[in-house]
């Protein structure tokens, strides 16, 4: 590549210049140069000046409404990582399972969990109690994958596909959801066939600990702070020791039932596109001036995929 200092050349012939009167002329030369070169952006000035191709829509059978009295957040369900629990989910939420169920667990850095361990079991008509675990999948030909450059503790690989954060052990053949913020999994007992559904939970924090442990199915993509505000658990592992202080939820909706008037329409960014490769390096190295020494790498839990209502047309 030429350099752009290069087409700036001060010809001293035989009647040539001192170096002195010759240095201002290089100088603004460079200032010139320095002003035309493009200006790297941060994450933020990537996502508002991205263009609506890059983005996608959440599918409406695939996204659920969770609402609480403070309000509506929006979770993206993964049928391409979790098939089988996906499905059972669905279930449970038809069946309207989850409406008045408590959020009894928010422990900081961690995670928050909604069941009813103190009601009488609720009854279930359609979905299963038991499932095959998903914690891992195989890794096919054609999957999308998005590989981070920077390395990981957890995983041979990490990077993203489908807008979510995964890591892959190519030798065994194998892929999974990392646990990074915001993702949605299912609790269970020790019997790893016993996470069909009926304890979800939400990653508030750092639980990478937890891959290939449980099933993961989803991601919060609107209103996450609904979630992360609300008062830790006083009780070991951020559990509450009394229903008054817990949360309730007031329904569970698919996004695909209820009337179009009344959804939210939220969008995801496409990790297949160069302006996700420039919000990735911008996590990777602000250009911000703050910055006295930029990392350089990141992990893959740093780099949050960008969702976003649906602007207004």
């Amino acid at each position: 590549m030429t350099h752009p200092l290069w087409h700036c050349r001060v010809r001293r012939g035989p009647g040539r210049l001192p170096w002195r009167a010759v240095l201002p002329a290089l100088l603004l030369c460079v200032g010139a140069s320095a002003a035309d070169a493009p200006k790297r952006m941060n994450a933020i000035d990537v996502v508002a000046r991205s263009a609506p191709a890059d983005w996608r829509a959440v599918d409406p059978e695939n996204t659920l409404y969770l609402e609480l009295a403070s309000g509506r957040v929006v979770i993206e369900l993964a049928p391409q990582f979790a098939p089988l629990h996906v499905k059972n989910l669905k279930a449970l939420v038809r069946e309207k399972y989850f409406d008045g169920m408590p959020i009894v667990r928010v422990q900081d850095d961690y995670v928050t969990e909604w069941e009813d361990k103190d009601e009488p079991e609720r009854p279930i008509r359609t979905a299963l109690t038991s499932l095959e675990p998903e914690f891992t999948g195989p890794i096919r030909p054609g999957q999308q994958f998005i590989r981070l450059p920077d390395g990981d503790v957890y995983a041979p690989e990490v990077g993203f596909s489908d807008g979510y954060p995964v890591a892959r052990d190519p030798k065994a053949g194998t892929r999974w959801i990392a646990h990074c913020y915001g993702m949605l999994g299912l609790g269970r007992g020790d019997d790893p066939k016993s996470g069909f559904g009926g304890s979800p939970f939400v990653v508030l924090g750092h639980t990478r600990n937890l891959d290939r442990n449980d099933t993961l199915l989803g991601h919060v993509v609107h209103g996450i702070e609904l979630l992360s505000s609300l008062p830790r658990g006083p009780a070991p592992r951020g559990f509450f020791e009394k229903r008054e202080q817990m949360t309730p939820i007031l329904r569970i909706r698919i996004a695909a039932d209820v009337p179009a008037a009344e959804r939210t329409e939220v969008e995801v960014m496409k990790v297949d596109t160069p302006t996700f490769q420039r919000y990735v390096e911008a996590r990777r190295s602000p250009p911000d001036a703050w910055f006295v020494q930029p990392a350089g790498k990141t992990d893959v839990c740093h780099v949050r995929v960008p969702s976003r209502l649906k602007p207004a047309t």
